[in-house]
């Protein structure tokens, strides 16, 4: 099919334009006039639409009438940073051979640095006739200039002065995952009108909040520009999570407060200041525009047949990220956009790393999920991307999409096996303990191979997906009927367990109770090998009231209330990361063997029963083995050898004595969950562990110190 024209007509309308380049892509001031390169393999016409400053009125169409390749490019004279765009694309509407040009949909450019406007749901927006008995191969004529958000040329220019990135090791890191609006909407400390903006991020109280809490690098939800889905607005909701990115270079423009792109600039280098890193959760598996019945914003209109993977000769779409569409990487120029966006916020940005959303979906090559595809080959060479940290979220829905340890180093991944072995065995499930153990050496059954190291696994307990951690101690069931899905949406198995009342309750007893499983958790998170990471909230009490899957909730429900927070639970977080710092046992590269270490012949790690002994293997298949004792040394293969050592206890059943190991002259309590402000103290050979408790000691040299030194 052969669409209309345009409303407007394809000649020139507007200032003389040149040639230019067909590179850089995207829209480039270079002093006195800007570049526009654009791709589109398939296309047979480009338009580029100037806008009036208020993006209300088209004031140009100017033709690309060079190309180089699949490149489309021109040059505007005289046009300054500031000035609105969007670009038409003509070509053939073919949509059961994957072809969706429309020159009648305004739209975004894939490389636009910053936008203009919000979205405005229309139907108008949609490519094709809605409520037409033909659906998507019929072809709507309306112009979606009005309700779409205009592209805007920028000049990326900043002063860093001595900026410089921390460049904290994996194994001294410990990450806070947050949401700009959420971290900020209520804080009483942040001035009202930077409340929810990148601004307020970094005001001074967030930022010596979390110095104070021992946090070392901050990962934000997607903050790259993304769109409320239809049906969400219909209800009166929003996209609250942020999981619909419709511009990869572009920040999110409802974060972003009169500096314009300069607010994500100074945010960074004020965290930097404090030391803390800032890692962006980015979203390269899908985009906003949904499946064939999606609205045409940007890659459907430019050459949806390239940008899209595609099924059923081209018109349905693959669908391994729920969402309605996949990204197709495995082209060239996508990957190229990719790589663009991820050296352009680490360049422009100094973002200090990424963590990839459904990464298995960045790594499905035509035969399926490959280490060593064309991604992963792009990533690694990249002399840019080598200086940051890089964390996949190892599955998708899609075939094969369960990745956990596959990604090559030096990727580190969310380990959701940490996350549920670590629930079940503090909720009590039986014959938990050989899991609890694997997941404590850094999950070595999943990352213990081609030469990567401990800090691969990614520990958490809890994720901006799922329940926080009040809630996680406090509901049985999931509660998310304000997402208006009839609770159908969310995880049904959360290993969560309420301490015997559902939901929020004045009982003492259960009080006390859900406060010690919440610090049996933190603790267990903390003392593990790998990287730690917590959600943010969860060290001050956060509930969510049971929903567990917030992501239309931009309200109070998600909203961390400050004036509410359990300053005793943030102290103990404190008090956690800061025994993290002190004991380099506990967060280490290499994993441990129990080999022999040449310095003193002990092994690197013991497992130990209550008794003393180490457990057999009957020991391990004992569904009432509940106590779990662990000594932790520097790695046999560390020529160093180190004095540091730690033993820890982990008993999710009832009381029991615990005898301490002869291998040192002594050792001394500095942590019990059940006394979380008790002051450390010389231990007796034997000493009791209370039930549901986590208990840890260091080792103590003849004259009284500490192995690290410590009086």
């Amino acid at each position: 099919m052969t669409p209309p024209l345009a409303d407007k007509p394809a000649r020139q309308t507007g200032p003389a334009t040149a040639a230019g380049r067909p590179f850089p892509m995207g829209a480039s001031f270079d002093g006195d006039g800007v570049n526009f390169a654009v791709f589109s393999a398939h296309a047979e016409r480009m338009e580029l639409c100037l806008f009036s400053p208020d993006g209300r009125k088209e004031t140009a169409r100017l033709p690309f009438r060079d190309r180089d390749g699949d490149i489309w490019h021109q040059r505007v004279p005289g046009l300054m940073p500031g000035a609105l765009y969007g670009l038409r694309a003509h070509g053939p509407y073919q949509p059961e051979a994957g072809h969706r040009f429309n020159p009648n949909k305004l739209l975004i450019d894939p490389y636009a640095r910053a936008l203009e406007g919000r979205l405005r749901w229309s139907d108008a927006l949609m490519g094709y006739k809605v409520g037409s008995p033909r659906t998507d191969l019929s072809f709507d004529t309306r112009d979606s200039a009005f309700a779409m958000p205009k592209s805007v040329v920028i000049d990326p220019a900043f002063h860093w002065g001595k900026d410089a990135a921390p460049q904290t090791p994996l194994t001294a890191t410990v990450i806070y995952e947050a949401h700009v609006r959420g971290l900020t909407a209520l804080h009483p400390g942040v001035p009202a009108p930077l409340r929810g903006t990148l601004p307020g991020l970094c005001a001074d109280p967030v930022l010596e909040h979390l110095v104070r809490l021992g946090v070392t690098a901050i990962e934000l939800m997607p903050v790259q520009a993304f769109v409320d889905d239809r049906f969400l607005v219909a209800r009166g909701l929003r996209n609250y999570w942020g999981y619909q990115t419709i511009g990869f270079f572009a920040p999110e423009p409802r974060y972003l407060g009169r500096g314009g792109i300069r607010d994500m600039q100074s945010m960074v280098h004020r965290f930097h200041s404090a030391g803390i890193e800032v890692i962006l959760d980015v979203v390269y598996n899908h985009s906003g525009e949904g499946d064939a019945l999606g609205p045409t914003l940007s890659f459907r209109g430019l050459d949806n047949r390239s940008y899209y993977r595609l099924a059923d000769g081209g018109r349905t779409y693959v669908n391994d990220t729920g969402t309605g569409n996949t990204l197709n990487l495995t082209h060239p120029m996508v990957l190229r956009m990719v790589m663009d966006s991820l050296r352009y916020w680490v360049e422009t940005f100094h973002i200090d790393g990424f963590r990839f959303d459904l990464a298995s979906v960045l790594g499905r090559e035509a035969q399926g999920f490959d280490p060593q595809g064309g991604f992963f080959d792009a990533i690694l060479q990249d002399p840019v991307l080598a200086r940051v940290k890089l964390i996949a979220e190892p599955w998708d829905i899609g075939p094969g999409g369960y990745q956990l340890g596959a990604f090559p180093h030096p990727f580190a991944e969310w380990n959701d096996r940490f996350r549920d072995g670590v629930r079940r065995f503090w909720r009590g499930d039986a014959g938990l303990t050989p899991e609890l153990a694997n997941r404590l050496l850094g999950s070595s059954d999943r990352f213990d191979h081609s030469g990567r190291a401990a800090t691969g696994s990614v520990n958490f307990i809890t994720a901006h997906d799922g329940f926080t951690l009040q809630d996680l101690v406090s509901f049985t069931v999931k509660r998310n009927l304000a997402n208006g899905e009839d609770n159908r949406d969310g995880h049904g198995e959360n290993h969560s367990d309420n301490l015997g009342i559902e939901g929020p309750t004045d009982d003492p007893a259960v009080l006390a109770a859900r406060a010690l499983r919440k610090r049996n958790l933190l603790a267990t998170l903390m003392l593990a090998q790998g990287v730690p990471m917590l959600l943010a909230g969860d060290e001050m009490g956060h509930s969510q009231q049971g929903n567990n899957n917030a992501y239309a909730q931009d309200n109070e429900t998600t909203w961390i209330n400050w004036d509410r927070a359990d300053s005793d639970l943030t102290a103990f977080v404190a008090r956690l990361t800061a025994l993290r710092r002190a004991h380099p046992v506990l967060r280490q590269k290499r994993f441990l063997h129990a080999r022999p270490r040449a310095a003193d012949g002990l092994p690197d790690v013991t497992w130990r029963r209550a008794d003393g002994g180490v457990p057999r293997p009957q020991d391990w298949h004992d569904p009432a083995f509940r106590c779990l004792g662990v000594e932790l040394r520097q790695a046999a293969e560390d020529a160093d050898g180190g004095a540091d050592a730690i033993f820890a206890v982990f008993n999710s059943g009832s009381a029991q004595d615990v005898m301490l190991p002869r291998t040192a002259p002594g050792w001394r309590l500095i942590l019990d969950t059940t006394r979380p402000a008790a002051a450390p103290a010389d231990a007796k050979a034997v000493v009791a562990a209370p039930a549901h408790s986590v208990l840890v000691f260091e080792a103590v040299t003849p004259s009284g110190f500490s192995a690290e030194g410590r009086p």
